[in-house]
């Protein structure tokens, strides 16, 4: 028993000293639609990811090219938002940032029974605050160092904003973009306003030098500070505070927290289109993307060919 707390112990330690050294990074970096390598020539496995992601793309290496271009002609029918008979641009980008937000939907499908008290499929702000703050309601003023009546008005605000229809009840989207803001468009606002808050220690508004590189490493006296730091203070000079009026506004904490990357999906869906749209029109129809199947899915045929590429390479 004694080791174990020992170990525990010793662990606490070394965080702690070692804790000032590290880098707290707030950039919210776009994640790649695939980590295989784009190769057409190789195969489609980075296309079948980009378009179904990692795991459900998996699901179709096992079906006949028959029940590949059926379960295809079924997305495509979703991926059809406005039921026009076309799949455009627009809408294959959006199915792509979809299926690569799988992830933070398995999420919140998670966490949604914890708080969906009445098995309405809807989340009130109510039934949010009650479940997450109702020890601090019983008793509102609980020892300890966090102040839950800021917390509980901070969560509040955000779930306004993720929101849309103002009724303080939240659907399965909402719900998402409330707890995952940094993937919404219109929550982009609040991620940026509670950064500011968090980093904008003398609450003037705006976020200066040294509350850059203080949100970012705890100076201690003893310590050396690490090279890291020095980059940074020049990083904001030169990049982040880009009115050089020696602080960042809104706007400025913007462009770093959250920075207009290469658009993945965007760059994929022009890729689907161009290799799939045979009349060249600039839209698909369900028979060209199930005429170019293998572009989009695998099935047994197009597994055991790439698995024929492999071997003839090796």
């Amino acid at each position: 028993m004694i080791r174990p707390l020992l170990m525990c112990f010793i662990l606490c330690v070394v965080y702690a000293t070692s804790k000032p050294t590290e880098k707290k990074d707030r950039i919210h970096h776009e994640e790649p639609l695939s980590h295989l390598e784009h190769d057409d020539s190789k195969g489609y496995d980075y296309d079948h990811e980009a378009f179904l992601g990692k795991e459900e793309a998996k699901t179709f290496d096992e079906l006949t090219p028959e029940q590949s271009k059926h379960r295809l002609g079924l997305i495509v029918d979703r991926i059809d938002e406005n039921k026009d008979g076309f799949v455009t641009e627009e809408e294959l980008k959006a199915w792509i940032k979809k299926a690569q937000k799988k992830y933070i939907y398995d999420n919140v499908d998670r966490q949604w029974k914890d708080f969906d008290m009445n098995n309405d499929g809807l989340i009130s702000w109510e039934e949010y605050k009650n479940v997450t703050y109702g020890t601090y309601l019983d008793d509102p003023e609980p020892d300890g160092e966090y102040n839950y009546k800021q917390m509980m008005a901070r969560d509040e605000r955000r779930f306004k904003t993720a929101d849309k229809n103002g009724d303080m009840i939240a659907d399965k989207e909402e719900f998402t973009a409330f707890l995952h803001p940094e993937d919404y468009e219109h929550m982009k606002n609040i991620v940026v306003l509670e950064t500011m808050e968090d980093i904008d220690k003398n609450g003037d508004g705006f976020i200066d030098l040294q509350e850059y590189i203080g949100d970012m490493y705890n100076h201690e006296d003893e310590m050396e500070e690490p090279e890291w730091v020095a980059t940074e203070r020049q990083q904001f000079n030169e990049f982040r505070d880009k009115n050089k009026d020696g602080k960042m506004d809104k706007e400025e904490t913007l462009d770093w927290i959250l920075p207009s990357d290469y658009d993945h999906a965007e760059a994929e869906a022009k890729h689907l289109v161009y290799e799939s749209d045979s009349d060249k029109d600039g839209k698909l129809t369900k028979e060209e993307i199930v005429n170019k199947y293998d572009l989009f899915v695998g099935s047994q045929a197009t597994d055991f060919g790439e698995a024929l590429v492999r071997h003839d390479e090796f």
